[in-house]
């Protein structure tokens, strides 16, 4: 360690650590706009700039390494006057419909401008008209609120791999774009929404469905129901100002019916079904010589990458529909059947921490008779918005139970939230569907965290099991690479879309950051711990609904109604 002076006041710093680490350690606000953690430094906003004495210009604080003696000013009118002009330049090219923007109130370049007392416009505006992109089902682009950060492109590049958006052209012509300026729906984009995220303004945003929904909730001639996603109900009270990491789930159904739901169902139901029809059909495929390693199905981004980039492993992947999509058919199947009320006239909505979630229900295998199994699907971000529209306070609500016969869950689907979740679920169930016994500890420590890459390596049985997963899919990438190569002691890998899983979705709120997916997960691992029924097959409305409509795991009716196929996508741009 040495020492430098910040302000007048003596700091500790490391060798190697930039002076904007140093200072947020020492918790010396410095604005950044294109800084992302855990990656290489840009330099490219320049918000950043500190003044060093010796040093000929202000110096970015993101990319300078510190050095010991070094005299820092991180308040001088000099680095004021930069940031300021900095802003001012941005907002002289930027729109000014703040109060229709989606962002308003969560825009860094809003919150920025607020902070250094920016009121008037002291640049000419110099902005060109651009059309905005929404032929996504899943994500609009609006060039016109880009400020070039770089931020969407680095994440889609480095941290997804998928790289459908770069930087287009030089100079003053330079923009984010995707191959030849064409719409993000014929572009690699898998719809994971990570962008949105990175993105400090409205240039990136959900495509929202909340007018939809309302429309339906006030036609009585629909049947409007909902299902909730297990890291929903961890992560929407953050929508309300509070903490990362408090479950609201009774609170959040309660406050479902209150807008005007006919019924509440719980997509960790579905995701304990899941588990019965993804566990015996990799026990099968073991048993019968099938295509390993098996490859889980149930991240619609996923999915689409590997259609994609990776369509010769097509064979390997699960061919159970996801959690949402097998509530979806169970709504208008099974569950239209009981309460004798036509498929057609049922709106079925899901609430997920996902924007790819739009995609997947839109998707033309997700039906049947031209019947959509999910209609519309709200990303966390937008049930916030939908029950501030409504006036419905989740913090003061009393708790309320999800309806039958869709509600009741047992912790193994709930902790299909976090990265590692489905795999453990899944082991906990191949065990009794193996060896006929219970596992002695369901706690299965190396598949938790939030690690890109987590292997488990275990004896269940007379058989070695070989387990992997990944979040990220730069991260699935590594993994895929190796099974092409002829890794041979996988026969099972869970993979997420989402660094973290689905608790850091690309649908879940703006300023997610790894801190706040470590709370979530926590919160998932408590309920886990504290709940009785830890295991899929013993979720005995899973049970009653096999012996009364499905049969059993892998039958014809569950294959119907459960399962699905992929195909190569070809990626037209």
């Amino acid at each position: 360690m040495f020492e430098i002076e910040v302000d007048g006041r003596k700091i500790q710093a490391n060798e190697g650590e930039t002076i904007l680490t140093v200072l947020r350690r020492e918790g010396v606000q410095v604005p950044t706009l294109c800084f992302m953690e855990g990656l290489l430094p840009s330099g490219a906003c320049r918000m950043c700039v500190v003044e060093a004495e010796g040093m000929p210009a202000l110096v970015p604080s993101c990319s300078y390494p510190a050095a010991a003696g070094m005299k820092l000013k991180t308040r001088s009118p000099k680095v004021l006057a930069a940031r300021r002009t900095v802003l001012e330049l941005l907002m002289a090219n930027h729109p000014d419909d703040c109060l229709y923007c989606s962002r308003s109130g969560k825009c860094d370049l809003q919150n920025l401008s607020q902070e250094m007392g920016i009121r008037g416009r002291r640049f000419p505006a110099t902005r060109t008209p651009q059309d905005a992109d929404v032929s996504s089902p899943s994500i609009v682009r609006d060039p016109e609120k880009c400020v070039l950060c770089g931020k969407c492109v680095r994440v889609c590049e480095e941290i997804q791999g998928v790289s459908a958006i770069d930087f287009v052209g030089r100079g003053s012509r330079a923009h984010v774009g995707t191959a030849f300026d064409q719409g993000l729906n014929v572009s690699s984009c898998v719809n994971c929404g990570q962008c949105i995220l990175a993105c400090p303004t409205g240039a990136l945003a959900e495509r929202s469905y909340i007018d939809q929904v309302i429309a339906a909730l006030a036609d009585p001639s629909k049947t409007v129901v909902v299902q909730h996603a297990p890291a929903v109900s961890v992560t929407l009270a953050e929508e309300f100002g509070v903490k990362p990491g408090k479950d609201v789930d009774g609170q959040m159904v309660a406050a479902l019916r209150r807008v005007g739901f006919k019924r509440v169902f719980d997509t960790s139901f579905t995701a304990d079904l899941t588990i019965m029809e993804e566990g015996s059909e990799l026990v099968h495929r073991v048993q019968t010589g099938g295509a390993l390693p098996m490859l889980t199905s149930c991240s619609p981004g996923w999915i689409k990458f590997i259609e994609q980039f990776y369509p010769d492993l097509l064979p390997n992947v699960s061919t159970c529909k996801s959690p949402q999509q097998m509530m979806g058919a169970l709504i208008k199947s099974f569950w239209a059947e009981r309460e004798k009320i036509d498929p057609a006239s049922i709106v079925s909505v899901s609430i997920m921490p996902c924007t790819a979630k739009k995609f997947e229900c839109s998707r033309e295998e997700m039906g049947r008779g031209g019947v959509a199994d999910v209609d519309y699907v709200l990303t966390t971000r937008e049930l916030g918005q939908l029950l501030r529209i409504f006036g419905v306070d989740v913090a003061t609500i009393a708790p309320e139970t999800a309806d039958t016969p869709f509600g009741e869950r047992t912790t193994a689907g709930k902790i299909f939230g976090a990265s590692g979740g489905v795999m453990e679920a899944a082991v906990r169930t191949a065990h009794v569907l193996i060896t006929g016994q219970e596992m002695g500890d369901l706690k299965i420590q190396p598949l938790r965290g939030q690690k890109g890459i987590k292997e488990l390596h275990a004896k269940i049985g007379d058989l070695e099991v070989g387990a992997a997963v990944a979040s990220g899919l730069a991260n699935a990438r590594k993994l895929l690479d190796e099974v092409r190569a002829g890794r041979k002691d996988l026969q099972f890998i869970e993979i997420m879309t989402c660094p973290g899983g689905c608790v850091g979705g690309g649908g879940q709120p703006i300023g997610t950051d790894q801190a706040k997916v470590r709370a979530r997960m926590g919160a998932l691992y408590q309920i886990d711990r504290d709940e009785a029924s830890r295991v899929s097959h013993k979720n005995q409305h899973v049970q009653r609904l096999y012996q009364e409509f499905l049969g059993k795991p892998l039958g014809e009716k569950s294959h119907h109604l459960l399962h699905t196929h992929y195909q190569k996508r070809e990626v037209l741009i």
